[in-house]
């Protein structure tokens, strides 16, 4: 796709000095940045497989276990008889971004500019930008692991999930040279920051003491937010975001700094992964040095769908 403009290209809203990429894939685009998973790209992802190992990246949908958002109480799965012969079960009070979930395109909007591509909550009342458009289309390509934790834990400067660590283009590029990986139009970037394992070994108390993040109380290492990430993530033509942590982006926000979901939701209209467990995955990468796997990602037909859980597979 080599007709894509830069990010320093894209049309500025000179108001925030943020910039989109409305009209880019078309004034009638729903799937943003997925454009960049073309049928070539999907094709080649799949040599990708070359042990037949399988990777789950999604969480059991009961964890995390500690109810850190206050607003949100866990699902009640209810199993029942129809008859001695045949059992059903049904789910009330399902939040789909709970556990491992992808963010969708109607998650986010940027401002007094609309959802993306302008959109505003009469286009969202017609269904348009629903999970279910990225469900038709389908997430398949080629993931590269970016395992900053293992890279920083290399450096003898491990990362301190107590913090709000900020993790810039700058540590993304290094990270990759480390490990001998580059990345290509059309990737699925898969950020371990080694956050997911750290907290789910934490007793109750301890997570919760971590604060809830929809009172922007919560704290975690991520990437950073500034228009420099944007750019980095624009201009190598990726096409989705996933990482080990609540949020993708770091916590607390700063409203000095604005928020990376804005920038890359609204905007450019790329769908975030958050809360996957790479743990397994990167063990085998750093087994063999090989980054890079066939990405599966199958969101629910769900119309209308803000959120979706991630119902994803890594293959190698």
């Amino acid at each position: 796709m080599t007709s894509i403009p830069k990010y320093a290209e894209l049309t500025l809203i000179e108001k925030t000095g943020d910039r989109h990429c409305w009209g880019v894939f078309g004034p009638d685009d729903q799937l943003g940045t997925l454009n960049f998973l073309t049928p070539e790209r999907i094709r080649r992802s799949s040599a990708l497989v070359r042990k037949g190992q399988t990777f789950c990246l999604s969480l059991p949908l009961d964890q995390p276990s500690a109810n850190f958002v206050k607003s949100r109480q866990p699902y009640r799965h209810t199993h029942f008889n129809v008859d001695r012969n045949i059992r059903d079960e049904v789910i009330d009070n399902f939040y789909p971004g709970y556990s491992s979930h992808v963010d969708g395109l109607r998650h986010y909007r940027f401002r007094e500019y609309g959802f993306y591509g302008g959109r505003e909550e009469d286009a969202l009342a017609r269904g348009e930008l629903g999970v279910d458009q990225m469900a038709g289309h389908g997430i398949v390509g080629r993931g590269v692991v970016v395992d900053i934790a293992a890279h920083m834990t290399r450096q003898d400067r491990p990362l301190n999930y107590w913090e709000a660590y900020s993790i810039g283009p700058d540590l993304l590029q290094e990270t990759l040279v480390a490990q001998k990986t580059a990345l290509e139009g059309g990737d699925i970037l898969l950020l371990r920051t080694g956050w997911l394992p750290w907290f789910l070994a934490l007793p109750p108390e301890e997570q919760r003491k971590l604060g809830d993040p929809m009172e922007n109380a919560f704290v975690s290492p991520g990437l950073s937010p500034l228009p420099d990430t944007v750019a980095f993530l624009w201009d190598n033509q990726v096409a989705m975001v996933a990482a080990d942590n609540l949020g993708v982006e770091k916590f607390p926000l700063d409203a000095r700094d604005g928020q990376l979901h804005r920038r890359l939701i609204p905007l450019l209209g790329m769908p975030l992964g958050e809360l996957w467990w790479l743990h397994d995955l990167a063990e085998a990468c750093t087994s063999d040095g090989v980054y890079e796997c066939q990405v599966i990602v199958a969101p629910l037909n769900l119309p209308g769908g803000v959120r979706s859980p991630a119902n994803v597979i890594a293959l190698r």
